[in-house]
């Protein structure tokens, strides 16, 4: 069974739906928490078989508020590329990807938002990207991608909503797993909250079906490239 390092950057950000994929593919994951007292970010000798990174709900990449622990994670993500790794960055992680192999981030400010992705290559996830999949937003600031990254589809403002680097590195701009509660334990975890966060719950609550849905063949995609079940 392979196993991944994932490292969360709030209490409420997690895998969400998308653990019953990999257990149900016996891909195992250990959650690492450097926001709190008793853990820091993984040395790359820790990382058995690939990094996931999640997103940080208000912290950022590229401005005021960066996550304490960007350097160190981003030093990780680049030594996990260079050694073909699989890594899966999401919101604040796809940022820390891009950072980490050769991109750059730049600010924009604290949003939750719902709309669509369009797939913008038709080979995307080895095929199985949906040509269009709900795209719930919950972050602080934008990944630029590197000039040699693959954008394999876009938002409704034409901004990367997934790139790929390499044959094993893919950057989600939004949590294509996420749940209402996590959303709501977002909502309660910090002070600072986004604009009308009550319309974009509603919105949330509505795409929930689309979500699952989408979530199966972007998994199967994912999984199938990162040679995660291979021996």
């Amino acid at each position: 069974m392979k196993t991944l390092t994932v490292i969360q950057h709030t209490s409420a950000d997690y895998l969400g739906l998308m653990e019953d994929h990999f257990e149900g593919r016996r891909i195992r994951f250990t959650y690492n928490r450097p926001f709190t007292e008793r853990s820091v970010v993984p040395k790359f000798k820790q990382i058995a078989d690939g990094l996931v990174l999640l997103g940080g709900g208000p912290w950022g990449s590229a401005g005021p508020r960066n996550v304490p622990s960007l350097v160190e994670e981003v030093e990780l993500c680049h030594a996990c590329h260079e050694a073909g790794l699989p890594i899966i960055g999401i919101g604040l992680g796809a940022q820390i990807l891009s950072l980490a192999t050769g991109g750059s981030t730049e600010a924009a400010p604290l949003r939750f938002s719902t709309g669509y992705a369009r797939r913008v290559d038709d080979d995307a996830l080895n095929g199985y990207l949906p040509e269009s999949y709900p795209l719930v937003q919950y972050l602080r600031d934008r990944a630029v991608p590197p000039a040699d990254a693959r954008i394999l589809s876009v938002d409704e403002d034409e901004q990367a909503a997934l790139f790929q680097v390499g044959e094993l590195a893919f950057g989600f701009s939004a949590h294509p797993g996420i749940k209402l509660a996590m959303a709501e334990d977002l909502i309660m975890e910090f002070e600072e909250i986004p604009d009308d966060t009550a319309t974009a719950l509603n919105q949330l609550r509505t795409l929930k079906t689309e979500i699952e849905d989408a979530l199966v063949p972007i998994m199967t995609g994912l999984i199938q490239l990162t040679e995660l079940m291979r021996d």
